[in-house]
């Protein structure tokens, strides 16, 4: 089976705007490997260090609410 690691990053980021609290942040509990994809893409703050939270980036908080409409919002 091969894995689109692209299509993970997309429903991850979709998923994160479900935690976007205080101004840009959100919850970062998912997979590493996908939140270090994210951080390189540049759409989230850097995921490592003790914070439990990370920073969307004005382009990653926009992909993110995009990708959100477009998986989980009803046509």
């Amino acid at each position: 089976m091969d894995i689109d690691p692209d299509r993970i990053d997309d429903a991850v980021l979709a998923l994160l705007y479900l935690g976007l609290h205080d101004g840009g942040r959100t919850w970062k509990g998912f997979d590493r490997e996908a939140m270090n994809r994210l951080h390189e893409k540049g759409l989230i703050s850097d995921p490592v260090g003790k914070a439990k939270s990370v920073i969307f980036t004005e382009e990653g908080e926009r992909r993110s609410l995009a990708m959100f409409h477009e998986m989980f919002c009803q046509k």
